[in-house]
């Protein structure tokens, strides 16, 4: 929505200039600023070329504060854009592709973020040969520590699989997979985000009830977790064998492991996992 009652300009589109790639996002909400400011503080998109379309100003008072440029018209974002987010909510893009659809051109790479519409639905709405994109973020490109995978459909090739790549490296891990890792994606990683909130506050908590005073153990449960998430990352080393390292015969880690795995942890975790994918899945069929 947002183009309705003749608000949009006409006009010829832009395509992309050598020295400037121009960025489009149809939908302004939480995902689409938090990708837009990695773009920003990496520097790989100035602000003044980047541009926001949604139905009110709600959601684009903050891309005006942050010097990009924002419109009510989806059409606008096509015709001044030649990389495209779609970052509205599922169930409105099938309405809004249809808006867009006459303004889509070859030079377009069109980028959905829509968790649940395949590429099959993207490639049906939009024209055919349209260079079209899916990608799964998560909420932490805000802070340009993402955990990203895209899909490529049968018009985008390694240039624009390249570009996005490149481009969202600012943002964070960013992986090109086949497109049925999408839905695990959003189960592992972009709900996973608040698998780890809930563990580092009990984290938290626990020494809290010990004595520790919280801001003090909220900030030592987010390094903890920072540090063994950057070994992982940095040695390549399985998390079992990571674990096995901090455990020694008699310790304190080997009394404590046992009791998370009384409790079932990753067993828990593991199904929380599954849960969250099969509702994924589920989604692109309704």
């Amino acid at each position: 929505r947002g183009g309705e009652g003749g608000a949009c300009p006409r006009g010829g589109r832009r395509g992309m200039e050598a020295a400037e790639l121009r960025v489009g996002f149809v939908g302004a909400g939480r995902m689409a600023g938090g990708l837009a400011r990695g773009l920003l503080q990496a520097g790989k998109v100035p602000a003044g070329s980047i541009l926001a379309s949604a139905p009110s100003d709600k959601n684009l008072d903050a891309w005006r504060e942050s010097g990009c440029r924002t419109t009510r018209c989806n059409l606008e974002v096509l015709q001044e854009s030649t990389l495209v987010f779609l970052a509205t909510k599922p169930h409105v893009l099938p309405g809004v592709l249809q808006e867009i659809r006459p303004a889509v051109g070859p030079h377009h790479v069109v980028v959905s973020l829509a968790a649940g519409v395949t590429l099959q639905t993207l490639q049906r709405l939009l024209p055919a040969g349209t260079k079209v994109l899916r990608l799964m973020p998560n909420l932490p490109c805000v802070v340009q520590a993402g955990a990203m995978v895209f899909t490529r459909g049968s018009g985008a090739g390694d240039e624009e699989a390249a570009l996005l790549k490149n481009l969202l490296s600012s943002c964070g891990l960013c992986e090109e997979v086949p497109e049925s890792y999408i839905d695990i994606h959003t189960g592992l990683s972009g709900s996973g985000v608040a698998y780890v909130y809930l563990f580092a506050e009990a984290l938290a908590e626990g020494a809290v009830k010990m004595g520790m005073p919280g801001g003090l153990a909220g900030k030592i449960a987010a390094q903890t977790l920072l540090g063994a998430a950057k070994m992982m990352l940095e040695t390549g080393e399985h998390p079992a064998k990571l674990r096995g390292d901090v455990c020694t015969p008699g310790g304190t880690t080997i009394h404590a492991l046992h009791q998370l795995e009384k409790g079932a942890l990753r067993a828990t975790v593991m199904n929380a996992v599954e849960a969250a994918t099969n509702r994924a899945r589920d989604m692109a069929k309704e």
